[in-house]
């Protein structure tokens, strides 16, 4: 389990997942493989409140194994999004890592209610 040396990357392609918080359990937002060789640069994560008149809590984990696996700790936690409004939980001048077996995740206070996109650059 050894992430590329990124300064010898072969090839960087810019990517973006997409969540949909439907449960207030745990759900994926990315997840980089064991031994996949590669590593995420995590650019940009926004959190989007669809419900147009209750606000909603997120909570973003990084988790020490891949598929939400491993300790979660709290990026973010419980942080409020008003009814109809986004927030930058990550922007491109605070990026952060994903190395092999790790993964990102999040949990809504109330189901339905937001969504996750997480732009990336995939590198190897």
């Amino acid at each position: 389990m050894a992430a590329p040396n990124i300064i010898n990357a072969t090839n960087i392609t810019g990517r973006t997942a997409v969540a949909n918080l439907t449960t207030t359990s745990a759900t994926s937002v990315l997840s980089n493989a064991a031994a996949s060789n590669k590593v995420f640069k995590i650019n940009t994560i926004m959190v989007a409140n669809v419900d147009g008149t209750t606000a909603a809590n997120i909570t973003i984990n990084y988790y020490s194994a891949a598929a939400l696996g491993g300790t979660a700790t709290e990026i973010v936690s419980t942080v409020g999004v008003p009814a109809d409004a986004s927030l930058v939980i990550i922007s491109k001048d605070t990026p952060l890592y994903l190395e092999e077996d790790r993964s990102i995740g999040a949990i809504a206070s109330t189901g339905g209610d937001l969504k996750v996109i997480c732009s990336y650059e995939d590198i190897t």
